[in-house]
């Protein structure tokens, strides 16, 4: 198992480079952060990849789906689009304003994306019960609703970074309600 990257934030670079050799050592990434925000910026990087791939995979599943189109595509996932989009956007301008409070209510949307996901999912079950020709056509828009699940989780990853980053709150491991 790969371990993690870790941030090191050390105004002595002497003490840098001692860490940097004994972690890197010890098989971990490290990213040097001459201040918080440079760090963040680099942590956020895997996150924004992520959705990079995410989105690519979408993409390649509308043109599967669009070849076939006999199923309706659910409002739903339209409605994830733009939530998701949205919280992607807000993120990264709550990290370029430093604005704690919009990373927040960035996280809050979270839980609205996970339910319109398992939503659809529920709906697009039901659709190949009743429709077994449309079973390829489901898993296809159930792959695009996981993935857009996904790019909310990655916005919110990063929105929780931007609090930690502005307050020194820890909000990554609290329970969703």
């Amino acid at each position: 198992m790969r371990k993690p990257t870790l941030l090191v934030s050390e105004d002595d670079p002497d003490i840098v480079e001692l860490l940097r050799y004994n972690l890197e050592r010890e098989g971990y990434r490290v990213l040097e952060a001459t201040d918080g925000e440079r760090g963040l910026a680099e942590a956020m990087r895997p996150s924004l990849e992520r959705i990079a791939d995410l989105a690519a995979n979408i993409a390649e599943r509308a043109v599967s789906f669009a070849s076939q189109s006999q199923l309706a595509v659910p409002p739903r996932i339209r409605e994830m689009v733009e939530t998701c989009a949205r919280m992607l956007r807000q993120s990264i301008d709550s990290f370029v304003r430093g604005d704690a409070d919009l990373a927040r209510r960035i996280c809050a949307e979270d839980v609205q994306v996970d339910r319109a996901n398992r939503l659809i999912i529920q709906e697009l079950l039901e659709a190949m019960h009743r429709e077994p020709a449309c079973i390829d056509q489901a898993v296809e828009l159930i792959s695009v609703s996981k993935n857009l699940e996904r790019i909310g989780d990655h916005a919110t990853n990063i929105a929780e970074d931007v609090v930690y980053l502005v307050e020194g709150d820890i909000i990554r491991h609290r329970s969703k309600k």
